[in-house]
């Protein structure tokens, strides 16, 4: 009987997310990159000493944490449970974790709403993304201000990797990116401890201006755009990220 007989199988269900692979595979990403941007954003928002903030699809709450550190009231939401767990090791009394599906508003208002490092646009059908920035502009505060941090979609198909080989662990990945009907798709296959894994990750490819529709459609006013973590401007065609301000 071959070891992979043993193997669970792979339903379309397990989440990519709750796995221990994906934090393996992500393990070297700057996080004092990430630090920094956040520094710029709160400085940028000039948010108040005390400010509630929310950081939605926040993973195993690292980014939560610093912003705690920075002196918020934060609240740290993600769909995955197992992230959430682990998150709530960090949990004090101004720092909270719950699991939530973005798409639903939040009862508490916030000064400041952060959707982080592409965690937009996994939805299979365009009006979840819709529904997901109305319950952001209903969970802000008569003053708040929300910032969805996304990857420029043009950038980022116009220097498409189509395959990739990479070691973490031991463990090696290979990895495939393509586009199709719209989405920027990501397949990821290993092996470990002889069982065969397929995951698959896929993010719809929106643009400024498709933002800038789907926010007419919510009521939301854009208020600004930025290339970077450092805050510079957006290029369409050199930026890095599409950064954007809105309440």
């Amino acid at each position: 009987m071959s070891d992979t007989a043993n193997c669970k199988a792979e339903n379309w269900y397990a989440s990519w997310f709750d796995t221990p692979y994906y934090h393996i595979l992500y393990k070297d990403r700057n996080y004092r990159e990430a630090q920094i941007f956040m520094d710029n954003l709160t400085h940028y928002l000039n948010l108040p000493e005390k400010a509630k903030v929310l950081d939605l699809a926040c993973g195993k709450g690292r980014h939560s944490i610093y912003l705690n550190q920075l002196g918020y009231d934060v609240i740290g939401a993600d769909l995955s449970e197992n992230s959430i767990a682990e998150a709530n090791k960090n949990a004090n009394d101004t720092l909270h974790f719950v699991v939530h599906d973005k798409r639903e508003p939040f009862e508490q208002k916030f000064d400041a709403i952060f959707n982080l490092f592409t965690s937009f646009g996994y939805f299979e059908n365009e009006a979840d993304d819709l529904k997901t920035l109305l319950a952001i502009k209903e969970s802000l505060s008569e003053y708040g201000f929300a910032v969805i941090d996304f990857m420029n979609a043009h950038q980022v198909i116009e220097n498409l990797i189509p395959e990739e080989t990479k070691e973490v662990d031991g463990i090696v990945f290979h990895i495939k990116r393509y586009v199709s009907d719209g989405f920027i798709i990501k397949e990821i296959d290993f092996e470990d401890n002889g069982c065969p894994h397929h995951y698959v990750e896929k993010v719809r490819a929106y643009t400024l201006e498709d933002f800038q529709r789907m926010m007419n459609e919510a009521g939301i006013y854009l208020l600004d755009t930025f290339g970077d973590y450092k805050l510079k401007k957006f290029h369409k065609n050199s930026s890095e990220r599409l950064i954007m301000i809105f309440k």
